[in-house]
């Protein structure tokens, strides 16, 4: 570890921070104005790398590099105009979370649609035009086009300012910001300043895409890493502060550079592996900043809300025709494995669509009646899931008593993170559940003399009695209506309702003598364990259980799920797992591009069913029982 390398591994943070610094800000610059949490924003770094390909490719030469780059990043603006036009106008009146979900299902489209263009093969661009060589610094080689990259963020920052300072256009950015309905009400055309601040984010993104054409190949997963590294980088700087986002870049990409510098360390006869930290060290400095810094480094503390949030119906408990429409779906799903006809088949998708509506409850608890929205999850189920793999394989315990224990683990790592996760509120409690998640998928990445690493853990099959899949489809038939019932009983206690009041006015439930961030901690607790039930009953069912099970796809999937269904409905997590696996599942066997038309359909039902599948057919049947309006089911 000499000083000359390094001098180099920072020189390949600087650069690599220029790129991620274009992405974030894009990022920040959207969601400041226009509060959409946009998860698409991943495939538009990933469309402008792969259009700056195929531009360079046909123009060729010196002289048709750097304006394929130019061009591909107005390319995307132009892509992210239309989007905006054709899509996003539509649910700006929308709840923030179904911006989210309309924007993962874009995200799908994008995906597939780079698939069907470029195909699956990993595109590696040429050498940049006229900067091919390198330099030596310190006895060593450094490429030039990498210190032009070092350049192009401080530039990129430096146009921004003036843009956001020294224009009209800036000054409405600025105080859309700000106020969007102070803005509106002073004539502002509100549309397409809207339009433009997205044309812009898109833009930047795919620079910072085509940017990384001779640094690295064009592939399918660039859109997700890029998504949780620039939500990392956002955060860190603060929420909608672009010199935020610029020093948080720096700051991420040069600890990443220093890991790989220290490489392996020997500590008392331990070796350390600095290296594999980079994994995951975005989603460390994020946990460490939000931890003693709730709004980022600089961003401002938000003003404490002395209003109640916007009015939701109260929930009741249901109807008889609730009651009764209940108790036949559970008669039929009693009656399911044993149905004349019924393949092994169709009952392993039961188990899968039981296991998943557990895990939409366990997520919906903490979200809809909690008001806090977890984008980390999946944490409680793949732990649970690999505790009681582990506890079976290594400590050689009976599989009923893992089962039973697996909830168990997922519950301590809820008691731990969820201590500190109460202690902020919006995406800042999120983005802190998805640090979390994040470590904790790392740990269970690397570690593969426990863990099996990136192979996970097989062999952990059901106890003889349960081989039959029906039998095994009847105890998670049970579980779930047992973890759905306990946790609905819950929201009907004095602690459900005191729940609710925290969500809904944190100042008056204070003031009436609510500790309201003890109960979102215990809250936090139930929604941990029955979500651990679910991956305990997953692991068992598919005999195995990956590192995939903590990862954020998983938490994505749940949130989705919850979404989809209805945030405001009891039935709503039900409806969506259902709807979102037993769409998954068909889609993907009958198309290549499953993803595209998962998407395409999850974005109609988000512009036709905007509050959710079971919140429209609630609303239906209000209309045409208005006495029965008082219901929530």
């Amino acid at each position: 570890m000499s000083l000359s390398s390094l001098l180099v591994q920072l020189l390949n943070g600087l650069a690599g921070a220029s790129s991620l610094f274009l992405v974030a800000a894009g990022l920040s610059l959207i969601f400041g104005v226009t509060r959409i949490v946009n998860f698409a924003h991943g495939s538009f770094y990933m469309v402008g790398i792969y259009i700056a390909y195929t531009l360079v490719e046909r123009l060729g030469g010196v002289i048709g590099f750097w304006p394929a780059l130019l061009l591909a990043a107005v390319a995307v603006g132009l892509i992210g105009a239309v989007v905006e036009v054709l899509l996003l106008r539509r649910i700006y009146h929308a709840p923030e979370l179904f911006q989210l979900l309309a924007t993962f299902a874009l995200a799908l489209v994008f995906k597939d649609l780079v698939l069907r263009l470029w195909g699956p093969e990993e595109l590696l661009g040429p050498r940049a035009a006229g900067l091919e060589g390198s330099v030596q610094i310190l006895g060593r080689r450094f490429p030039t086009y990498d210190l032009f990259l070092i350049v192009v963020g401080p530039a990129v920052l430096g146009l921004l300012w003036l843009l956001l300072t020294r224009t009209r256009w800036g000054t409405l950015v600025r105080a859309a910001t700000q106020d969007r309905d102070m803005v509106a009400a002073l004539g502002v055309n509100q549309a397409w300043l809207f339009t433009s601040v997205f044309a812009l984010g898109a833009m930047l993104a795919g620079l910072g895409g085509a940017l990384q054409l001779p640094r690295e190949p064009a592939n399918l997963e660039m859109d997700l890493h890029t998504i949780g590294a620039a939500f990392v980088v956002v955060v860190v700087g603060g929420m909608g502060s672009i010199p935020g986002a610029f020093v948080a870049a720096l700051l991420i990409a040069e600890i990443k550079a220093i890991c790989i510098w220290i490489g392996l360390v020997n500590i008392g006869g331990v070796e350390i592996s600095f290296s594999k930290l980079t994994l995951v060290v975005e989603f460390l400095v994020m946990a460490a900043v939000l931890i003693l810094r709730p709004w980022g480094l600089m961003g401002r503390a938000p003003a404490p809300s002395r209003h109640a949030s916007a009015a939701e119906s109260p929930l009741r408990l249901p109807s008889k025709a609730g009651q009764v429409a209940t108790s036949a779906v559970l008669l039929l799903l009693v009656a399911l494995p044993f149905v004349s006809g019924a393949s092994s088949y169709t009952t392993v998708l039961a188990i899968d669509l039981l296991v998943a509506a557990l895990f939409a409850v366990s997520l919906h608890f903490i979200m809809g009646p909690g008001g806090m929205h977890s984008f980390g999850h999946a944490a409680y189920f793949g732990l649970a899931a690999y505790g009681a793999a582990l506890l079976v394989r290594k400590a050689g315990l009976p599989m009923e008593l893992a089962l039973a224990l697996g909830p168990v683990v997922a519950a301590a790592f809820a008691v731990v993170f969820g201590w500190f996760a109460v202690r902020l509120s919006g995406v800042y409690l999120a983005m802190l559940t998805l640090a979390f998640a994040q470590i904790a998928w790392a740990i269970v990445y690397q570690w593969d003399s426990v863990t099996g690493g990136s192979n996970g853990v097989t062999g952990v099959w059901p106890a003889a009695w349960l081989s039959d899949k029906r039998v095994y489809y009847g105890l998670a038939l049970v579980l779930t209506v047992a973890g759905t019932w306990l946790l609905r009983r819950i929201l009907f206690s004095p602690f459900g309702y005191a729940m609710r009041a925290g969500r809904d006015s944190p100042l008056r439930a204070d003031a009436i003598g609510i500790d309201v961030k003890r109960v979102q901690w215990v809250a936090f607790i139930l929604a941990g364990t029955v979500a651990g039930v679910a991956g305990a009953l997953f692991a068992f069912s598919k005999g195995s259980i990956s590192p995939e099970g903590l990862h954020v796809g998983k938490s994505i999937d749940a949130l989705v799920m919850v979404l989809l269904g209805g945030v405001q409905t009891l039935a709503g997590p039900v409806v969506g797992a259902v709807s979102f696996t037993w769409l998954h599942d068909t889609v993907a066997r009958n198309t290549e591009y499953w993803r595209a038309m998962l998407g395409g359909i999850i974005l109609v039902l988000v512009l036709l069913f905007p509050q959710g599948i079971a919140g429209y057919a609630q609303r239906l049947f209000q209309r045409g029982n208005p006495a029965d309006g008082r219901t929530q089911g």
